[in-house]
């Protein structure tokens, strides 16, 4: 069975103040009057064009990070597996439609996709459903594959959507209450890898390279700890990124190619997670450094 909701925490009317809510209904109900049309009457926390002053970034920073955090504490999420990868590749079904030749080979990791989510959700479900819980960016594509995996298992699965200039609409397989959006992409980030037991990188575009890096990076400078990282489809990631190269160059060490992993399967991947040699650890310092 999937893993319940939490039941999110009652307001205690014996509190000392006023609930936040019901001065805003309180607020509504006087007098319209030259003064209570005024913006500057407004409650601070219930005025949409003040939230959004430049003044107030830090305020919407520690709000984006707040309200996931508190909604999948009270879901009674322990861990995730993060999927990223490319939004422009098609399911198998689609594949006479994508836009390039190369888009259409890349089909199969949609469906290996899918099939590594179900089986981490299968596995997850097993275990009581808190743990390694599928977690994407919410949209098309590798992302779609992977929320629709958790979903066909019967589990439940998370989506951090990010608001576009191109509306990017949350994939229909994501669980609504576990369907977030984001304007800072910092934020979005961080919640992607706060609970992360495992991150999986599928063929993608600037945006998977971004994420993928960026959490290389944190687990090689030791400001994460190691989880399994895993990358779908050697012969595309050799073919756009010459490891080898910064190896020698010395521009990384040699140790850190053993950061990460190439599989081909969802059976290769959850092989792979079982065995990983220091998962959980943190570098205490950067080699060659």
């Amino acid at each position: 069975m999937p893993v319940q909701k939490a039941t999110p925490m009652k307001d205690d009317r014996s509190r000392p103040f006023r609930d936040a809510h019901t001065d805003i209904e309180t607020a509504h109900g006087v007098p319209e009057t030259e003064q209570t049309r005024s913006a500057a009457y407004k409650l601070a926390f219930a005025d949409d064009d003040f939230l959004c002053r430049d003044e107030l970034r830090p305020v919407r920073l520690q709000l984006e990070l707040l309200k996931p955090q508190m909604l999948l504490d009270e879901y009674g999420v322990e861990s995730t597996v993060v999927l990223f990868g490319g939004a422009r590749i098609p399911a198998p079904a689609k594949k006479d439609a994508a836009a390039t030749e190369t888009l259409a080979a890349l089909s199969q990791y949609y469906e290996e996709a899918r099939r590594f989510a179900f089986l981490v959700t299968q596995a997850s479900l097993a275990a009581g459903g808190h743990r390694n819980i599928i977690t994407t960016g919410g949209g098309p594509g590798v992302m779609e594959a992977g929320n629709r995996g958790a979903k066909e298992a019967g589990g439940i699965s998370i989506g951090l959507n990010i608001v576009l200039p191109h509306e990017q609409a949350p994939n229909e397989f994501v669980t609504p209450d576990l369907c977030f959006n984001f304007h800072y992409f910092a934020i979005r980030k961080m919640h992607f890898l706060m609970r992360a037991n495992a991150v999986c990188v599928f063929p993608g575009g600037f945006g998977t390279l971004d994420e993928m890096f960026e959490a290389l990076t944190l687990i090689q400078t030791g400001r994460m700890k190691r989880v399994p990282f895993l990358l779908f489809g050697r012969a595309f990631w050799d073919k756009i990124i010459n490891w080898e190269a910064l190896a020698e160059a010395g521009t990384i060490s040699r140790e850190d190619l053993a950061l990460f992993r190439f599989v081909e399967t969802a059976e290769e991947a959850l092989a792979a997670m079982t065995d990983w040699d220091g998962a959980g650890e943190k570098r205490g310092a950067i080699p060659g450094r």
